[in-house]
């Protein structure tokens, strides 16, 4: 009975410095909290915390403060994520299906993370490394140019525009031809495996052009080829800064994770390690859980949506079960959108 009347200790302690940045005495405990027992039982227990490095005195104050392991605790005893109330799940979803394309889904997505959990919010493009190819089109353009449009299992948009010899606004049964063709050869492929098959194409496709169009035809495969490796590379999108330098308890800290977080992979780092571990995971690294030696005073909270990974970096002073509501719920609802 003692072991769970002290973690109910410490999860007051956790709630009132959360919400209060200020240590948290017995006195104030017991008027805040229903804990049924008396305040030398809640010094007691206060003291047993900090034997065991749960809670410790930032001054000689009575007042105390959870630690690292104390945070840790306390995010592993949680029985259930504090859910979003449903007006809260219909903004967020409305928000995000006003999205027009990729860029503006990553966009909305982080502005929306870090304005509900008030932290520094972080999110990686939809991984490429697994995406296939899900279209390519041909569009002809006016002035003698053709507009090349790859789109991605991933909802990721990439195009080009070639300049060609002469104008192929009539030439529909040509155009009609290398998409097909094109198309027969990517479609459902990964990326490395598309290139391959683009290059294998090449010359039994040339071999049927007039020899006029030979020269057009390499000119469209190489920007196809070219679209698909330069996707190959990893982005990161970060939204409210601000919200670290408002909730720093310390200036000291705060430069050097703000220098971490301008650093494009450590950022992906950051996202990275849930890849193995499947969807709808919620991780949490407080404090120096973090591999970072920079952001070993932050706590990130992070979780992965179809390809790619979200999350959000502040202090050790969150609230932990609201801000892992959020990141989990903006991760499901932008799986939705890019399905």
């Amino acid at each position: 009975m003692s072991e769970e009347r002290r973690l109910e200790v410490l999860r007051a302690i956790v709630q009132d410095y959360v919400a209060t940045s200020e240590p948290v005495g017995s006195k104030a405990l017991l008027e805040r909290h229903q804990l049924g027992v008396s305040a030398a039982t809640v010094r007691g227990d206060m003291a047993a915390l900090e034997d065991d490095g749960l809670i410790s005195a930032p001054h000689t104050s009575a007042g105390r403060i959870p630690t690292d392991a104390g945070y840790r605790l306390f995010v592993d005893r949680l029985s259930t994520v504090k859910p979003l109330s449903r007006a809260e799940k219909s903004a967020i979803q409305t928000f995000l299906a006003q999205s027009v394309d990729l860029d503006d889904v990553v966009d909305r997505s982080t502005r929306l993370l870090a304005s509900l959990t008030n932290q520094v919010a972080v999110m990686q493009y939809p991984s490429v490394t697994s995406a296939s190819v899900r279209h390519v089109e041909l569009v002809p353009m006016a002035g003698n140019r053709l507009l090349v449009v790859l789109i991605l299992s991933t909802g990721r948009v990439e195009q080009r525009v070639v300049p060609v010899p002469s104008d192929l606004t009539d030439q529909t049964d040509l155009l009609a031809q290398l998409r097909t063709r094109v198309n027969e050869a990517v479609v459902g492929r990964r990326r490395t495996d598309a290139v391959s098959a683009i290059n294998d194409l090449a010359v039994p496709l040339a071999q049927q052009l007039p020899q006029a169009d030979q020269g057009m035809l390499g000119q469209i495969l190489a920007e196809v080829t070219s679209a698909l490796q330069i996707l190959g590379d990893e982005r990161v999108v970060m939204a409210g800064r601000a919200n670290l330098a408002k909730s720093a308890t310390d200036v000291r800290t705060l430069a050097p994770v703000l220098e971490a977080l301008e650093q494009h992979v450590i950022l992906l780092k950051l996202l990275g390690h849930l890849e193995a571990d499947g969807d709808n995971l919620v991780m949490v690294r407080i404090g120096a859980e973090n591999d970072v030696a920079d952001l070993q005073s932050t706590s990130v909270i992070s979780t992965t949506y179809q390809t790619g990974g979200l999350g959000v970096v502040g202090p050790t002073r969150m609230d932990y079960p609201a801000t892992m509501a959020a990141v989990r719920a903006v991760a499901r609802y932008v799986s939705e959108i890019l399905e």
